[in-house]
């Protein structure tokens, strides 16, 4: 791999995005390792938990526009796959089953920021930067990046960050739930990794299905049918041989 590193702590995965020159910028060839990252982990029953960052200064300057020009005029349904393409990188952390934290370091940045979103957690350095950007270079919101960030922060605040272009730090983000916490910048991957090894510890089948709930409950049509789904997912649960073993 030349643009991820991966290492391991314990039940923890380490997935670290490098390409200093481009300030991590998801380029085609880094967004293929992702995938192939993310595969790899998966395929380890040894992981129990992801926790992506960035190599310093920064954490990912979002993706590599520079192809974004030929699809101007992108009409075809082919034409929006590529678009969609550009933007596998971070659709592939979103789609994964472990859970997922964020450690954003430094600028996260249009869809460095989508990066971020499609973790479940996020944690921040005191030096992070969040920065939607996309209407300042003429561009609307891609990669579900509107959808994404007013579940996590809200209408308003997602509209003065994209609308108005309110970019913010790391303490910043903390205060309006962007990110769960916010850290020293020496102190980031540490607090990350002990953190993700929480969820690490949990039987892996177990998490995915709770995940899973999790992010089903806000499309169920009432509370009797997320009552429903937690039943039928409890009851799962409770046949696995899991219960009554604290972790």
């Amino acid at each position: 791999m030349e643009h991820v590193r991966l290492e391991q702590r314990e039940q923890v995965a380490i997935v670290t995005l490098v390409d200093t020159a481009r300030r991590n910028a998801m380029t085609a060839p880094m967004v293929r390792e992702i995938v192939e990252t993310f595969d790899t982990i998966e395929g380890d029953e040894n992981v129990g938990a992801v926790v992506v960052t960035g190599e310093a200064p920064a954490f990912c300057s979002g993706a590599d526009v520079s192809s974004l020009g030929a699809l101007s005029q992108a009409e075809s349904d082919q034409d929006r796959g590529q678009i969609v393409s550009i933007y596998e990188g971070f659709l592939r952390v979103l789609r994964s089953p472990l859970p997922t934290l964020a450690a954003v370091n430094g600028p996260a940045v249009g869809a460095g920021m989508n990066l971020a979103l499609a973790c479940d957690v996020r944690f921040a350095s005191a030096s992070a930067r969040f920065d939607p950007r996309f209407l300042r270079i003429g561009l609307h919101p891609g990669g579900g990046h509107t959808w994404l960030l007013e579940r996590a922060v809200g209408a308003s605040a997602a509209a003065a960050m994209v609308l108005f272009g309110d970019a913010v730090d790391g303490a910043r983000a903390a205060e309006i739930g962007l990110v769960w916490r916010c850290v020293a910048d020496d102190a980031l991957l540490d607090a990350a990794t002990a953190f993700a090894g929480r969820a690490a510890s949990i039987p892996r089948a177990l998490s995915a299905r709770t995940k899973a709930t999790m992010r089903a409950v806000p499309w169920q049509p009432d509370f009797d049918a997320a009552l429903a789904t937690e039943v039928e997912a409890q009851t799962w649960s409770l046949g696995q041989g899991w219960f009554g073993r604290p972790r």
